[in-house]
């Protein structure tokens, strides 16, 4: 009933930060440890990819229409993408330019416009990463300490942040003030056994929480309680995280890595679901705040 498709065998090596473009109608997403860049093209299913002399870990699309902002290995950068590839504008921030040993590794814009990023230890082993709030010019650590920060996501009230410690398999919520002030920090859930480690994830229109298992095969929906109500099994192991697109947000595009599964035929692909439930509007950096859902 889920309607697997596979869309593309990109054979990323780790396949993540998924986004859907309207603009584009296009799905754009990265191969962190290929340093790729890849994009989808609904209308007509055309595929392009373009190499990158720094791997890119994440992009968000600006407001104001020019490019992205995007999360390069060791900086954050404003994006453009032209017909030859990606250009870099300029130099946005370089939060962690102690850390060299640190990079990005995923990233969520809210509904406010600010965008909300993590950080890991590019060889898992450190516990050094943390999650920022970027505020226009203004880069904030709200956060620390985590071994793999993953999957931010906001409800589709704004006010709880989910985020996640790949490292720890565990997933916290926060509250989150319209300011955007994080309090209250809570293990929201914890991963056990053959379910793999919690990567990157997003919130439907109804709040359930869409969850990638690393490891684990399969992407799960949990309700804003806590509790799975739905799992969809995938021809791939490493899921590596999820994102709503298409005309009607009703698509969930899923993708995945082949590190070390160069016995599956389908690591490293793009996929495609139908979950039969819509996704919330991509955020964009920059937006002006939209109106305060009532309570």
């Amino acid at each position: 009933m889920h309607d697997v498709e596979c869309l593309w065998q990109a054979h990323t090596l780790l396949g993540e930060g998924p986004a859907w473009v309207p603009a584009l109608d296009s799905l754009l997403f990265v191969d962190i440890d290929g340093s790729r860049l890849l994009i989808w093209r609904r209308g007509d299913a055309r595929q392009q990819e373009w190499s990158l002399p720094e791997a890119c870990c994440w992009l968000i699309e600006r407001a104001d229409g020019d490019g992205f902002l995007a999360g390069l290995r060791s900086r954050i950068v404003h994006l453009r993408l032209s017909d030859d590839g990606p250009v870099v504008v300029s130099d946005w921030a370089r939060p962690e330019a102690h850390l060299p040993g640190n990079r990005f590794n995923d990233a969520k814009a809210d509904t406010h416009g600010r965008v909300w990023a993590g950080t890991m230890d590019n060889g898992e082993k450190a516990v050094s990463g943390s999650l920022y709030r970027i505020d226009g010019r203004e880069v904030v650590r709200v956060d620390q300490p985590y071994g793999i920060a993953n999957g931010p996501t906001f409800s589709p009230d704004g006010r709880t942040l989910y985020h996640t410690d790949t490292a720890a398999r565990t997933i916290y919520a926060f509250d989150c003030s319209p300011a955007g002030e994080l309090s209250a920090k809570r293990v929201h859930l914890r991963f056990e056994g053959d379910e793999g480690y919690p990567d990157g994830m997003c919130c439907d229109a109804d709040g359930g929480l869409w969850v990638a298992h690393f490891g684990g095969a399969r992407v799960t929906r949990f309700t804003p309680d806590g509790r799975p109500d739905r799992r969809i099994a995938l021809p791939a192991t490493q899921i590596t995280s999820c994102a709503f697109g298409g005309e009607g947000l009703d698509e969930l595009y899923v993708t995945t890595a082949r590190r070390g599964r160069d016995d599956e035929p389908l690591a490293g692909a793009l996929f495609r679901l139908r979950p039969g439930v819509r996704g919330l509007p991509p955020g964009r950096f920059g937006q002006a705040p939209m109106q305060e859902i009532p309570t």
